[in-house]
């Protein structure tokens, strides 16, 4: 009986989903003035779906109570963390890439940084933001995602992770940061079960994060740092706008 249920609660959790996600598709079609309808390029691999089920929930909202609810403003970058420079700062420090993903929140093109060849058995040692040199990974959680950039199945508390409700968590994945600068790393997913053998069909986690943002420092001494914008040999990064 046991079994059955968990079984049905989640088929109902699946079927849910696909209703909400279809629900935002169809929603963005009527209405041709909602974010997805524009011709600005999307943000990255995150944004299409959160996107979605924001003009699905606001759409569901106005319907129901007559109004149109005020979204939140996105969360300061800066505000309340311990390392905290001004975007002019920022630019200087960081190189280009570095920039582009930790602090206005870009995504690289799959497979552009050579942190993604990296793996837990050859590579040992801590994935640090490029921003603060925060501990941010452990070499043992890293693991092959096969989606192009890397992935993780747990991190250190340096990490923060977006705080979601579990629907939008789902279909959109949570962005996660630097706990010390707040600087964006890339997004969580609960996935994890999916990579059957990996460390993350154990956490059901799979941190899927821009190699930019990321400096690797392996563990043995004088091993010399990985800057995760450096491409693989014979390839060159490219960044969304």
């Amino acid at each position: 009986h046991i079994h059955s249920t968990i079984t049905m609660t989640v088929l109902c959790i699946r079927t849910m989903n696909s209703l909400l996600l279809a629900l935002a598709l169809v929603c963005c079609l009527v209405n041709p003035a909602s974010s997805l309808a524009t011709t600005t390029p999307p943000d990255g691999r995150r944004d299409v779906l959160k996107k979605a089920f924001l003009v699905a929930s606001t759409t569901t909202t106005t319907v129901l109570a007559g109004g149109t609810p005020a979204l939140a403003d996105a969360k300061s970058r800066s505000d309340g963390y311990a390392v905290q420079h001004t975007e002019r700062e920022w630019a200087y420090i960081l190189s280009g890439p570095q920039y582009n993903v930790l602090r206005q929140g870009g995504t690289e093109r799959q497979k552009s940084s050579i942190l993604n060849t990296f793996s837990s058995e050859s590579n040992v040692g801590t994935y640090k933001c490029a921003g603060c040199n925060t501990p941010l990974f452990a070499s043992q959680a890293k693991f092959s995602s096969g989606t192009g950039w890397p992935s993780f199945s747990s991190a250190t508390e340096g990490v923060e992770e977006e705080m979601l409700d579990p629907i939008r968590a789902t279909l959109g994945g949570r962005e996660v940061r630097c706990n010390t600068c707040g600087g964006h790393l890339g997004d969580l997913f609960g996935d994890g079960f999916l990579y059957v053998g990996t460390t993350a069909a154990t956490t059901g986690k799979r941190y899927c994060i821009d190699g930019a943002a990321l400096i690797f420092t392996p563990a043995a001494d004088g091993g010399e740092e990985v800057f995760g914008d450096t491409p693989p040999p014979n390839k060159v990064i490219q960044y969304q706008q």
